[in-house]
């Protein structure tokens, strides 16, 4: 078999090239350049131009170097590749440790904290009761599961919300758009760990941020494409919330100009709240493309008519 590589920049395709190499030395591994001949059945990508599914017609799959999908699907390619995503590649904990910082951060205000270290103030402020800062996490699957249990042992009330009913020990579940409302308004501090897809694109939105308690926080970690952005300032400008972290947002990188880089309710990192494990990223196309040669169905198909 014959597996293209081509990372868009995100990472030096060198690593990958050679990782690849020793892991399948069976299977050919080669850098995508234009002009190839049109023969390889298997990428390897992150944001992958749209010539390159022309060029290569028998391409039959196509892992994607991380776990939001959106920009494959915007390609339309044909119904014969089938997409695959990285199931957890080690970002689950990353992810997990971002939203407990995140969360413990907001709940014990060291933000206060900080700010008074720079006026050199020596102040206690009052401890806030746990139960006033329930979390919720939109988005239940691999990554989301993974927050939950991250969050449990600090003893926060956790609802979730999925497109689909789960059942989670220790958190209170809600499904589909009709319990989406008395989700948010069970919520105080909300994280965005759904993908980017059609029926999710704006979601956060000025209706729904109304709905969540008043001075909660939003950590988004997912997509940018989920927050509608002037609906955030808005909300942060009026109190109904107090505190943003987003680790992903609209456009990146974000513009020098951008009111986000300045607002003093707002936490922002350059997306790296769950980055790609080379180690665990070679296991898991590994694994598939056993798969695939024993004629089984490899992890992480995705469904295009879900988005995910």
């Amino acid at each position: 078999m014959k597996l293209l590589v081509t990372t868009g920049g995100l990472v030096p395709a060198d690593q990958w090239l050679d990782a690849f190499r020793a892991a399948l030395p069976d299977c050919q591994v080669d850098p995508w350049t234009p002009g190839l001949p049109a023969d390889y059945e298997m990428l390897l990508a992150w944001d992958p131009p749209s010539r390159l599914f022309s060029e290569q017609p028998r391409l039959r799959y196509v892992f994607n170097l991380g776990a939001g999908v959106e920009k494959l699907l915007e390609l339309d390619l044909p119904e014969h590749v089938q997409i695959l995503r990285l199931q957890d590649a080690g970002m689950a904990v990353q992810m997990a440790e971002y939203v407990c910082h995140a969360a413990i951060r907001f709940f014990r205000e060291f933000d206060h904290y900080d700010r008074q270290q720079q006026q050199r103030l020596w102040h206690r402020r009052s401890l806030q009761q746990r139960t006033a800062f329930p979390v919720g996490i939109m988005g239940l699957g691999v990554l989301g599961s993974r927050v939950v249990e991250a969050l449990r042992p600090f003893e926060f009330p956790l609802n979730g919300w999925s497109r689909s009913r789960r059942d989670l020990a220790g958190v209170r579940c809600f499904a589909g758009a009709g319990e989406l409302g008395d989700f948010l308004a069970a919520t105080r501090i909300l994280v965005c760990l759904l993908p980017l897809t059609p029926r999710t694109r704006d979601i956060v939105n000025a209706d729904h941020l109304r709905q969540l308690r008043p001075g909660g926080c939003l950590i988004n970690i997912a997509r940018g494409g989920l927050v509608v952005e002037r609906d955030l300032r808005a909300a942060l400008d009026s109190g109904q919330l107090a505190a943003a972290v987003l680790d992903v947002m609209q456009e990146e990188p974000l513009p020098a100009d951008h009111w986000l880089w300045q607002h003093p309710a707002v936490t922002l990192t350059p997306h790296v709240a769950g980055m790609t494990m080379q180690d665990d990223t070679v296991d898991q196309v590994v694994a598939a493309v056993r798969a695939i040669r024993q004629g089984d169905t490899p992890p992480g198909i995705v469904d295009r008519a879900r988005g995910y």
